[in-house]
């Protein structure tokens, strides 16, 4: 790394503490020793190719180092350690800024589902007024219905459970649909200007394509359903036929600064519970995850992690 520098607790999807720069390289200009800074989902790329230039870090040709436990190839191959620390050392290319007056414990996220949901609402260019809907109304749900609640659109929440609703319309929804309850699944078709689907498992494209407006509706996928497909013969019969569809990974740096800007200039914040850096509380926290009963990110204290003697 040419230029460098150590933040403080850096981010990682689901941790906290301060972020400070407590060191800079001799070649760092972006920031300096005191400021607040935020590693996300990327600390390299080849910043050359055709997609490092259109400031798309996460599709570089020569490929993308991710934050964690992934071989950095710009340096030996050594793997990049994650966020789970309490220092890190990074270059300032991948450091997002943190504005000082920023809520610091519900930041990170921000630095992941704030970006990963951001993107596909600038790529789809949801405005003021939008009919929309958010599919799935956990971690990444929750932060996408805040931000186009901010940018003037009528949200639709689509979950299984009931324990969310009063939680989605205190954010700011128009209305709340269990998809379990048939009737309240009726009379959607042609409804949506943009659709984002952050639904990790059980997924089914079509049920959502149907609901887009004809010729207009857009439908961007960022939950991580290894199981869902699309029959391109799905495609082109009514009620799915000139719909569109694509999917998004989080986004690059340039756009990952500007989701985080906007969401702390807008008071935009994912709901968080913060818990101790100890191996009991964060395996406890990671089967909760996995049974559906947390709302909505842990974030991980990382001061309180106890060093080894």
């Amino acid at each position: 790394m040419a230029s460098r520098q150590e933040t403080a607790n850096p981010w990682c999807s689901d941790t906290k503490s301060q972020v400070q720069v407590i060191a800079i390289g001799k070649n760092v200009t972006k920031f300096k020793v005191g400021d607040y800074a935020g590693v996300g989902c990327m600390v390299n790329s080849c910043g050359k190719c055709t997609y490092c230039k259109m400031d798309k870090e996460q599709f570089c040709e020569n490929g993308t180092t991710f934050t964690y436990d992934y071989p950095d190839k710009y340096h030996d191959g050594e793997l990049s350690q994650g966020g789970y620390s309490d220092n890190i050392v990074v270059s300032e290319r991948f450091a997002i800024q943190i504005p000082k007056n920023a809520d610091m414990k519900r930041v990170a996220p921000l630095l992941c589902a704030g970006v990963t949901t951001y993107s596909p609402m600038q790529l789809s260019r949801v405005r003021r007024g939008d009919n929309v809907a958010v599919a799935g109304f956990g971690g990444l749900g929750h932060v996408a219905l805040k931000y186009l609640v901010s940018f003037g659109a009528d949200v639709t929440v689509f979950d299984i459970s009931e324990d969310k609703r009063s939680d989605a319309l205190r954010m700011g929804a128009k209305r709340y649909v269990n998809v379990d309850h048939e009737e309240e699944m009726n009379g959607l078709e042609n409804s949506f200007d943009f659709i984002l689907s952050t639904i990790p498992m059980n997924f089914n494209p079509m049920t959502y394509m149907a609901m887009l407006k004809i010729d207009r509706g857009e439908m961007a996928v960022v939950g991580l359903d290894n199981e869902a497909s699309v029959k391109t013969f799905s495609l082109i019969q009514h009620p799915a036929s000139r719909r569109r569809i694509y999917g998004s990974l989080i986004g690059g740096i340039k756009e990952t600064q500007e989701a985080v800007d906007y969401a702390i200039s807008h008071n935009i914040y994912p709901e968080v519970e913060i818990i101790n850096a100890d191996a009991k509380t964060i395996d406890q926290a990671y089967q909760n995850v996995l049974d559906g009963k947390v709302k909505f990110r842990y974030v991980i204290d990382m001061s309180t992690i106890k060093k080894q003697k």
